[in-house]
């Protein structure tokens, strides 16, 4: 069974702050990204490009939008918002800190429009980004917009992703933004030098499952469209690794063995490298890396 603990992190990873610096961000080329949407159901719909899925409200009271991706698209997403809708941009919320998701907030926030995120997300913004990348409206509960004829539920979750994790209902068209709780393309990222934790993953994810509706549309932070049964499947792979690992772990054994036992044998065609992912399952299960 999984156990919570909650032991002091372990720095096990470069944090994603410094992955993506802004030295890394200057070298990189958008200028062949594109910007595609995608309608979901009633008022919802997403725009795909480079880093995390942008939610959309569109209608007759103007946009809200859900993250914002890297600063140098933010020409480009606005474009694509305007073939959708034009009218004005009211609110964006951050789903998290990470800068896939914030990196165009600064653009945003000179344009007039309201920034709003959790606590956390803002102190962890704050230590790095100039004020007009600051959300402006911050929130320890729940917050609702009530625009569209619809509701654009934001609550917090238990520290999961990282400490200042969001999910977005939009309960009239019944859909729900999950920011980088939930992916489709890769194993969970754990950020744990961001408060990100296991436990909290596996609380987050429950939640999820028990908001949705058996029809709920389900927009993950990197990804295709999915649904509730998606989300209980990758929950039980998560619950699925961490019984492993922690058997290995009250054996005794390194990550080292622990990796070459391959725990995740049976997902990694699926999602791809697990040692991110094995290395913060490990550390919350009790291991200890080797210096």
């Amino acid at each position: 069974m999984i156990k919570t603990r909650f032991l002091k992190q372990i720095v096990i990873a470069m944090p994603f702050s410094l992955l993506m610096s802004s030295t890394v961000l200057a070298q990189r080329d958008f200028s062949d990204v594109e910007i595609i949407p995608h309608h979901v159901a009633g008022s919802f719909y997403y725009l795909e490009g480079a880093g995390g899925n942008i939610g959309l409200s569109i209608g007759e009271d103007g946009v809200v939008m859900i993250d914002d991706q890297f600063a140098p698209l933010t020409d480009k997403i606005v474009a694509a918002i305007r073939e959708l809708n034009d009218g004005e941009i009211r609110f964006v919320i951050n789903t998290h800190v990470h800068p896939d998701h914030t990196g165009g907030n600064e653009n945003l926030g000179k344009m007039g429009i309201v920034i709003l995120a959790r606590d956390e997300v803002r102190v962890r913004l704050s230590a790095s980004s100039p004020k007009d990348a600051l959300p402006i409206l911050t929130y320890s509960d729940s917050i609702t917009i009530h625009l569209n004829d619809e509701e654009v539920h934001a609550f917090p979750v238990p520290p999961a992703h990282t400490d200042g994790d969001t999910f977005i209902h939009f309960r009239d068209s019944d859909v729900i933004h999950t920011g980088d709780v939930f992916r489709t393309t890769a194993f969970p990222v754990i950020d744990t030098n961001n408060g990100g934790t296991l436990a909290g993953t596996l609380q987050a994810l429950a939640i999820l499952v028990g908001t949705a509706g058996p029809d709920t549309k389900i927009i993950p932070g990197h990804g295709v469209v999915s649904d509730r049964m998606d989300v209980m499947g990758f929950r039980d792979m998560i619950i699925d690794v961490a019984d492993q690992v922690e058997e290995m772990v009250v054996r005794g054994m390194s990550y080292e063995e622990v990796a070459t036992a391959n725990p995740t044998a049976a997902y990694n065609d699926r999602y791809g490298d697990p040692d991110r992912f094995l290395r913060a399952v490990y550390t919350e299960q009790g291991g200890e890396l080797s210096p």
